[in-house]
């Protein structure tokens, strides 16, 4: 994504961005250095994506950008600009938990629960590319993202309860 210069201000190195944040459009200035994570937690004020490695390994900062899962430490706030970004925030409708979050929950999917926003985001991407019907495709759909408190076996059937179930999970308009 290529960063508009002509809403740039060179002086300042501050930069304005119009996005949709889990179906809420817009407009921040934003420092052109910014992290989308940082952005998100602490311009935005969206606790929910997690800073774990900064490096893109742990998947704790997965968010959708524009219907793909991506980490958003590796990417800038100003290259977010015109995009729909859905953070593990929008998952929940007027406080009512998504399918999958109900089924993590029941499944015992998490102990501290500091990956799990990662882990949602990843799992809601790739869901919406169509069902995840084995052990083995659940495991290969985890395989992005790091958990250092659970042996992933209440992932996995978690995701194997909720796969056939989209609802709760589309995207946001």
């Amino acid at each position: 994504m290529a960063v508009d210069e002509s809403r740039a201000d060179p002086v300042e190195d501050k930069s304005w961005i119009s996005v949709t944040i889990n179906g809420s459009k817009q407009d921040y200035l934003v420092e052109q250095r910014l992290s989308l994570a940082d952005f998100i937690r602490n311009q935005v004020g969206l606790k929910g994506t997690h800073l774990g490695c900064e490096h893109g390994s742990c998947g704790a900062c997965t968010v959708i950008i524009d219907d793909r899962a991506v980490r958003s430490c590796l990417m800038f706030a100003v290259q977010s600009d015109g995009s729909s970004i859905e953070t593990v925030e929008g998952l929940a409708i007027d406080g009512v938990l998504s399918p999958l979050q109900e089924s993590f929950q029941a499944n015992h999917a998490l102990q501290c629960g500091f990956c799990t926003s990662g882990f949602l985001m990843s799992l809601v991407a790739r869901l919406r590319e169509g069902p995840i019907d084995t052990e083995s495709e659940a495991r290969e759909a985890l395989s992005g993202n790091i958990c250092r408190c659970t042996g992933y076996s209440g992932m996995v059937a978690a995701i194997l309860e909720q796969s056939n179930s989209i609802q709760g999970i589309k995207e946001n308009s």
